[in-house]
């Protein structure tokens, strides 16, 4: 038990000891620089053959070195998003995040709705346009298995969730449904493989998925959007979302299968229109 306590306090000092020398810098040269790096190393690594192997399922049409192309901004991408974490006070206060694209969910945010998104543009800046709004959304993460660090990343999120971020386990869906029944505003990523989830078809294939927005959203009635995240130039994003509208019938499970599905499909259009902005290296099929 002592070694891994001391594990976990040893990998802890090095994610402050990062934070600090992160914030050293100002925050387009620290995105400039993690992004110049990642560009760099990543290639390297084992998970650049799986992004290139993905990419070559989803658009079998386009050159190798155009593939090539994307993985190198992809995981520039990335490594802008790790830098930029440690900022998001700042990208908060400032002017970087265009939300005009957020005003369709004005109406509903007293009285309940579920958003999803995907690992796009930086995903760590999704609910900062619902919280300038007036809105106070709640999440869904997947904890970290070092505690202190995960102690640490939930404590940066939190302002930007300002109902609650809570951790997946067995009482959570209870807790955000009754928040939802509130007219809550349940904000969470949902394009990760999920093992127990539904096959539904993505980018040709299918993919274990999450049922979990679809659901709280048909066996609540609350309206359902997909929302999107484009990274620009200067460390600045764009915000929008898309109403995924959802069957109600007497078949509950069909009516789930076919929301997430459309989740899903909503996800592709928008990763299509901007591939390098997408986390191509996880296991999304596997």
């Amino acid at each position: 038990m002592q070694s891994i306590e001391l594990k976990h306090r040893l990998e802890y000092g090095v994610v402050r000891a990062v934070a600090w020398l992160v914030a050293r810098l100002s925050l387009e040269t620290a995105s400039d620089l993690s992004g110049w790096l990642w560009r760099r190393i990543a290639p390297r690594l084992k998970r650049h053959r799986r992004a290139l192997k993905h990419l070559a399922a989803a658009f079998p049409d386009i050159s190798e070195a155009e593939r090539e192309r994307i993985a190198n901004d992809m995981w520039e991408g990335l490594g802008r998003t790790f830098a930029e974490a440690f900022y998001l006070p700042e990208i908060f206060e400032s002017d970087r995040i265009d939300a005009s694209g957020l005003e369709e969910l004005r109406p509903h945010i007293d009285t309940g709705m579920v958003i999803c998104a995907a690992h796009q543009g930086n995903w760590e800046v999704a609910t900062m346009g619902l919280v300038q709004m007036g809105a106070k959304p709640f999440g869904l993460y997947q904890r970290v298995k070092n505690p202190l660090v995960d102690t640490f990343l939930r404590d940066m999120r939190a302002p930007y969730y300002p109902a609650g971020l809570f951790p997946k386990g067995p009482s959570t869906p209870l807790k955000l449904m009754r928040l939802l029944k509130r007219g809550g505003c349940l904000a969470m990523l949902a394009d990760l493989r999920e093992g127990t989830g539904l096959q539904v078809p993505f980018f040709g294939r299918n993919a274990p998925t999450t049922p979990f927005p679809a659901m709280m959203a048909r066996n609540l009635g609350l309206p359902l959007f997909a929302g999107r995240i484009v990274r620009e130039p200067g460390v600045r994003f764009r915000l929008s979302v898309v109403r995924i509208d959802y069957p109600v019938t007497d078949d509950k499970e069909a009516d789930i299968l076919a929301a997430t599905s459309s989740i899903q499909a909503a996800f592709e259009v928008t990763i299509c229109e901007h591939p390098a902005q997408w986390m191509w290296a996880h296991q999304r099929w596997g």
